[in-house]
């Protein structure tokens, strides 16, 4: 059983479009509105995106990148929170946390993509040199 969870985790760690689109899915069987579930789908995987970007980054160049994305962040949080008040005045958290949050989504997707595509890249290069 140990086996099987460490199998599952690995499989969602390296491929979080799969969370992405399981989400999706149940939420569409529970029938969840379509703008709504794909919001909650976006949100679990953005969570996942967080252990995965680095990971798939640290495969590559075997340098971690925990720190420059935490960092990347909360950057990203102050910037977005400072703008806010400045603008508003008033701050409404649970709308400027989920503005936080679906940034990070979508940062952290062309991240993961560009890790994939690099990884890629890198690979038929070395495949190339050695035939």
């Amino acid at each position: 059983m140990k086996t099987f969870i460490e199998i599952v985790g690995g499989i969602i760690l390296i491929c979080p479009l799969i969370v992405l689109i399981l989400t999706y899915m149940i939420c569409r069987k529970m029938r969840i509105k379509k703008m709504y579930a794909v919001g909650f789908a976006a949100d679990i995987t953005t969570f996942i995106l967080f252990f995965s970007v680095p990971l798939a980054f640290k495969s590559i160049w075997e340098v971690p990148f925990s720190l420059y994305i935490i960092s990347i962040a909360l950057l990203i949080a102050l910037g977005l929170t400072f703008i806010d008040w400045r603008t508003k005045k008033e701050i409404d958290v649970p709308i400027l946390l989920k503005k936080i949050w679906r940034i990070y989504f979508v940062l952290l997707s062309i991240l993961y993509i560009s890790a994939w595509l690099i990884g890629l890249s890198v690979n038929i290069v070395e495949y190339l040199k050695s035939a």
